[in-house]
């Protein structure tokens, strides 16, 4: 009896740990390839910048002053793509989103230029100095979100930033892939982005609105499509933390 008891248990173990453990299917690429776009080699910098409070005004007119030199200086293969303050979220906040044309050897360029630019370096100092914390990731864009391109505004922007369980992007790609057509329809989506190096498996939806009863009514208006209400409720389980900022640009924000 007791032969038989120990014989059974790990075959009842195995049994046990196939009901919750999850299978995944062996990949042959990183992820990155995956989902990134094929027909680009850009890399995306996100910074965000916690300001002190009472130098937020000076930052802003610092910055306003100085990256538009840096996007529109040809010798630079990078662009501003948008910089903004937040609104709602965390307070005395700046985040700017740049791309790099040409992936990593872009970037050191840029990097390698600027450490030489004394104009910049002067800048960095006296930014430092109003600075509470600041940290940044380098992204890719998924290959199926809109190219984040100049708009007029006015707008107001939403980043919405999502913490996924380490494995799961793989599987939050085949989702939105198809979720994005619902969101579409009133040229709000802008960009979707997923960490390389930083946080790592993050991802980052960048829309635009005319205001907030805008947002409300177009993110309302998605669950009366059929099929919206089953892609969310496939992606929720991938995440561990979601946090939403609304933005408004700057003046030389490109994003307007």
């Amino acid at each position: 009896r007791g032969l038989v008891s120990s014989a059974s248990r790990p075959r009842e173990d195995s049994w046990l740990k196939s009901l919750f453990v999850r299978k995944v299917d062996p990949r042959k690429d990183a992820h990155s390839n995956l989902l990134a776009k094929r027909e680009t080699s850009s890399l995306y910098k996100l910074q965000i910048h916690n300001v002190k409070p009472e130098c937020l005004d000076a930052y802003n007119k610092l910055c306003q002053e100085v990256l538009p030199k840096i996007h529109e200086e040809k010798h630079y293969p990078c662009a501003l793509v948008g910089t903004w303050n937040t609104w709602y979220g965390e307070q005395d906040q700046a985040v700017h989103l740049w791309r790099y044309e040409g992936g990593y050897p872009a970037l050191n360029e840029v990097m390698s230029k600027l450490r030489q630019n004394k104009e910049f370096t002067e800048f960095r100092k006296e930014r430092g100095n109003m600075l509470l914390s600041r940290k940044n990731q380098l992204l890719l864009e998924f290959s199926f979100w809109n190219e984040p391109v100049p708009r007029e505004g006015p707008n107001i922007y939403e980043l919405r930033s999502y913490q996924l369980r380490p494995g799961t992007m793989i599987e939050w790609g085949n989702y939105w892939a198809r979720a994005i057509r619902f969101r579409q329809d009133n040229d709000e989506a802008v960009g979707g982005f997923f960490s390389q190096i930083g946080q790592l498996y993050m991802v980052h939806h960048l829309w635009a609105y005319k205001d907030l009863q805008t947002r409300e009514d177009i993110r309302n208006a998605a669950w009366h499509k059929p099929g919206w209400d089953e892609l969310v409720y496939y992606t929720v389980p991938l995440i561990q933390e979601m946090e939403s900022r609304i933005m408004i640009p700057l003046k030389i924000s490109p994003l307007q």
